[in-house]
């Protein structure tokens, strides 16, 4: 419950030890010593570390050169900031010299804290990218062929397409490059755009551990490049550079296999420069032109949905090594190119985990299927003997048919790798170009070593794993309590997300991947407390503002690669992603640009809702996708249209009020202020039943986000929310509200104090819900409430309950109003049966915790609070209740207010007692 009231302040004693300040976590635009800057002002960030309670930065200095010696001499620095008074340490700009592209920076901060105390922190950089064509120098896209322009199916077609495509495979080459190297070198980074995906190799060996780069976009505007730093790489003589293309939303070929879209920007093409600087201060380039050599590589086959097939007898060994001789290749050909290249600044997929099967079976003659446990985003890997020209076909699913075989129909199918062996003692394979979300894998072609006695002449498996994939987004907190019902709950909503994170937020690893907008502001919070999805946020932004037509409208899926029709075209609580998102990215990492950058897409999208509008009410849409009714699940069953598509919108003005505002635009404010006030009289009007106090039906959807959305009349909050607890008591806690209500069901009975219902509502497996997906064996969140066999079996949406863990249980919450929490709230919420629970979540500032128990009658609660931030901790306690802090009872500093005890605390760690 947040409570509004004067807390007397907690004047914690100094420590009598010896202090201890440090600064950690140096980050340039979000990331540590990033690679491909191309902001003119990038901001700076760091975090304090400090043994002594209550500290906070008084001040600090910058200084930032274009060389390590002179940075460390002092002197020909790119900047100064000078010693500046202020707490500040969450995006600052850079206000210094002109910043030179692909040039490396240097830099440090000095800081002072309110003890008198200094220090230096340790030197990091960061590296510039290409933001303007010329600083290419002069290279070219080049490829094997050129689509003609009469070929391009831009934008795609939904589903297989007219027949008269018929069927279109494309080459997929290897292109490689000598070149000489005849003196040190003291950095060299590649510059790389391949489309729709690269794998990158210098003298025989692939650069880095990234997967599927570079990140999708709208090809037809936009293409991401991605730096790597290669001096380690590159040796005195002769090198070689290697390249091989995939295809990925780029080119979606046209067979008899499943994909969701036939689209084709056209065949594969790549982009690069290699800027070398020598020791003996000269600098020189290699950049992609017709000297380049390609030719037809080994993976035959490459779709985004559909799998992907490897020939190992193709292989041309040491293609991508010095000296091979490429005289049969044929010469690149300059290829058109793309409108905009902007560097990739969202992390890279990576693989992460490896699963093992945990059991093996064998359904029907030819055909055995490995359960590797895991319901996952990822791609096989094998290792085979046998001869050369053998097949292994892979087929990946999430369930299994009745008869023991692959079951892809809510997935996704026919979908699936293949091997040809090239008939060497063992051989490893693994796709580069696409993957698919899937628990099983069938095998057909080859035989477990297990069973290779009775193998005859058929290869035989000598290993097989499922290779997780994702985008590597750190880990920003954790979670467990001793609910074990809500530890598994807390794992399937995380499998959905860590499966569903790649290069956009994807809805699912297999049938669509595409970039469903409701997701990534309604699972946001729960995706943010669990990982650093800064950059990735900000490139899902980017994508929408390419989408947003010249009418304002965003579309509910971006990037567009198809263009859909209604109710999947125009839903407001889809489109409303482009004004809420940046909204949430200013809240949670303190970033005002997002909002400067993005605001003329946050108003152009409100000029095309007002002029949808129909006295100020919306109704087209999906509605709240996916409730619970007597139909299966789709367009919303329980709630009008009229009600989320209005409330959104409404939400939207108010957001777009405070921006203004922010943003020293007040016209504007008052603009959106006004609008708003006319859509919460028209909402009220229209949906509001004065005699019952409910909207619209009333269900758990129409009344949440009436209350969350601030459209409900002060002297009604109270009545409107304990309709939501009567309707659910009503059907005994089970839950109706679908994609979009339910994470506003959850936020209003988490404000009103009533996390004994969300309790209620997910400690149960009887009903659908999440522990209904869990009885029925789902291993990762699913697309239905009803864990149905026929849809996903691994979707990102609905997993909203992971934000409650965080904020109720954990108690981990920013202060009304605040950013970046520098000011915390810690009230955390003793339900059920639930006697312990631990969270944690770093933020901008560092590591927030919490550690709570309760044994008979004691409430004891573990709290740390980083540097530079303050905390309002809520305790559960009667007026009588004594608070003890480190053992000693407080005698001051003590609020107590509708049964909690309120202590304000600045930074450290404490113990807390109520009895």
């Amino acid at each position: 419950m947040k409570i509004k009231t004067y807390i007397i302040t907690l004047l914690l004693p100094l420590s009598t030890f010896a202090q201890t300040l440090k600064v950690t976590n140096l980050r340039c635009d979000y990331r540590t010593n990033p690679l491909g800057i191309e902001s003119a002002a990038p901001k700076l960030s760091w975090e304090l570390q400090s043994n002594q309670n209550n500290t906070v930065q008084t001040a600090y200095q910058i200084q930032v050169a274009d060389d390590s010696v002179a940075f460390l001499q002092q002197n020909h620095l790119a900047w100064d900031s000078k010693k500046v008074n202020s707490s500040a340490s969450v995006s600052v700009k850079y206000a210094g010299a002109k910043l030179q592209p692909a040039h490396t920076y240097y830099w440090r901060v000095i800081v002072w804290d309110n003890h008198q105390y200094q220090t230096t922190s340790e030197i990091a950089k960061w590296q510039m990218g290409l933001p303007s064509k010329t600083d290419w120098k002069g290279a070219k896209w080049i490829a094997y062929e050129e689509l003609p322009d009469s070929e391009r199916i831009v934008p795609a077609i939904h589903g297989k397409g007219p027949k008269k495509l018929g069927a279109a495979n494309d080459v997929l080459p290897l292109i490689r490059k000598n070149i000489s190297i005849q003196k040190p070198v003291k950095r060299a980074t590649m510059f790389i755009c391949g489309l729709g995906h690269f794998e990158l190799s210098i003298n025989g060996k692939k650069l880095g551990d990234h997967f599927l780069d570079p990140g999708w976009t709208k090809y037809d505007q936009q293409a991401l490049y991605v730096p790597f730093d290669v001096t380690a790489n590159l040796k005195q003589g002769n090198n070689a550079l290697g390249i091989m293309l995939g295809n990925g939303f780029y080119y979606i070929p046209r067979d008899k296999r499943y994909r969701k879209l036939t689209g084709a920007y056209g065949y594969p093409k790549m982009i690069c420069r290699l800027a070398i600087e020598y020791q003996d201060g000269t600098s020189g380039d290699v950049v992609s032109d017709e000297t380049w050599r390609m030719a037809p590589g080994p993976v035959t086959f490459s779709s985004i949905y559909a799998g992907e097939d490897y020939d190992a007898t193709k292989e041309q060994k040491g293609w991508n090594m010095p000296g091979f001789d490429d005289s049969q290749w044929q010469k690149a050909k300059q290829v058109s190119g793309v409108p905009v290249l902007n560097a990739q600044t969202a992390e890279p997929l990576q693989v992460f985990n490896h699963f093992k099967p945990v059991k093996t079976t064998h359904p029907t003659t030819g055909k055995w299927v490995f359960d590797l446990g895991q319901n996952a985003s990822g791609i096989p890997y094998i290792k085979v003997k046998g001869h050369k020209g053998d097949t292994v076909k892979i087929t990946p699913s999430e369930l299994i048919n009745p008869d023991g075989t692959a079951n892809q129909k809510g997935s996704g199918g026919p979908a699936y790798f293949t091997y040809v062996l090239k008939g060497e003692v063992e051989e490893e394979w693994q796709p580069q170009f696409t993957y698919y979300g899937f628990r099983y894998l069938q095998v057909e072609g080859a035989v477990p070593f297990a069973a290779s006695e009775k193998a005859g002449d058929m290869p035989v498996l000598l290993d097989i794993q499922s290779l997780h994939t994702r985008n590597a987004a750190e880990a920003a907190g954790s979670f467990s309590c001793s609910n074990e019902l809500f530890n598994n709950t807390f794992s399937l909503i995380d499998w959905a997300i860590k499966s569903n994170m790649a290069s956009v937020f994807t809805d699912c690893p297999h049938r669509e991947k595409l970039g469903w907008l409701e997701e990534a502001h309604l699972m946001g919070a729960s995706i943010r407390y669990n990982y650093d999805i800064a950059t990735l946020a900000k490139k899902c932004i980017s994508d929408m503002r390419v989408a947003q037509n010249e009418e304002g409208l965003i579309p509910e899926i971006a990037p567009e690669f198809v263009h859909f029709t209604n109710p999947f075209l125009d839903s407001p609580e889809w489109g409303s992603n482009g004004i809420i998102l940046p909204w949430y990215v200013y809240q949670w990492y303190g970033d005002k640009d997002v909002l400067a950058e993005n605001y003329s897409m946050m108003k152009r999208y409100l000029v095309y809702l007002k002029g949808k509008a129909k006295d100020h009410i919306l109704t087209q849409g999906l509605g709240d996708w996916y409730d619970i009714g007597e139909k299966a699940p789709g367009l919303s069953q329980n709630t009008t249209k009229g009600i989320t598509a209005t409330a959104i919108y409404y939400y939207d003005l108010t957001i777009a009020e405070k921006v203004a505002r922010l943003l020293n635009k007040p016209a504007d404010a008052d603009d959106f202020k006004t609008e708003a006030v006319k859509v919460r009289n028209a909402f009220n009007q229209t949906f509001f039943n004065s005699s019952t106090k409910q909207y619209g039906t009333g269900s758990q959807t129409s009344n949440a986000m009436a209350v969350y959305m601030g459209l409900v009349e002060p002297q009604y909050k109270q009545a409107v929310v304990e309709n939501i607890v009567e309707e659910l008591k009503s059907h005994n806690n089970s839950l109706t509200a679908g994609d979009i209500g339910y994470r506003y069901l959850l936020r209003v009975l988490d404000d009103a104090g009533r996390s004994d219902v969300i309790y209620a509502m997910n400690n149960r497996s009887d009903v659908p819900g999440y522990s209904y997906q869990l009885a029925k064996g789902a291993t990762a969140l699913t697309e239905s409430w009803q864990a149905l066999a026929g849809v996903s079996n691994n979707h990102l949406m609905l997993g909203h309950l992971m934000e409650w863990f965080y904020s109720g249980l954990g108690g981990i919450c920013q202060a009304e109003g605040d950013v970046a929490f520098k000011k915390i709230e810690i009230r955390p919420e003793v339900v059920g049966d639930i006697t312990s629970a631990r969270a944690s979540y770093h933020s901008p500032y560092g590591k927030i915790a919490t550690a709570w128990q309760q044994t008979k009658g004691m409430f004891k609660l573990k709290v740390e609070i980083p540097v530079n931030t303050t905390a309002t901790v809520y305790l559960p306690a009667k007026a009588t209740s004594p608070v003890s802090l480190n053992g000693k009872v407080l005698k001051t500093g003590v609020k107590h207010v509708q049964q909690k005890a309120v202590v304000e605390i600045g930074s450290g760690t404490y113990q807390f007692t109520v009895n």
